[in-house]
């Protein structure tokens, strides 16, 4: 039985949602910065770690500097 990345237990067939190449509980797929919860497919990924594409992916490892106004120039501390 494949174990969930985030919480460690067991995912069963029933509550299995497959994201990046691994098995998690639909509510443990989350975005790593703000928590959101993602759907598979709808999401960024950095080192295996889930993210929102914005504000957070796009944030902490999109372009930075003149021109690339909006939620995308903010960063985060």
């Amino acid at each position: 039985m494949p174990k969930c990345p985030r919480c460690d237990k067991e995912v069963y067939f029933a509550e299995r949602v497959s994201s990046l190449s691994k098995d998690w509980h639909r509510p443990c797929l989350k975005c790593e910065k703000c928590h959101k919860t993602l759907t598979p497919g709808s999401h960024a990924q950095h080192d295996g770690k889930p993210y929102c594409h914005k504000p957070c992916y796009a944030a902490l490892y999109g372009p930075k500097g003149f021109g690339h106004g909006g939620t995308e120039s903010h960063a985060y501390n």
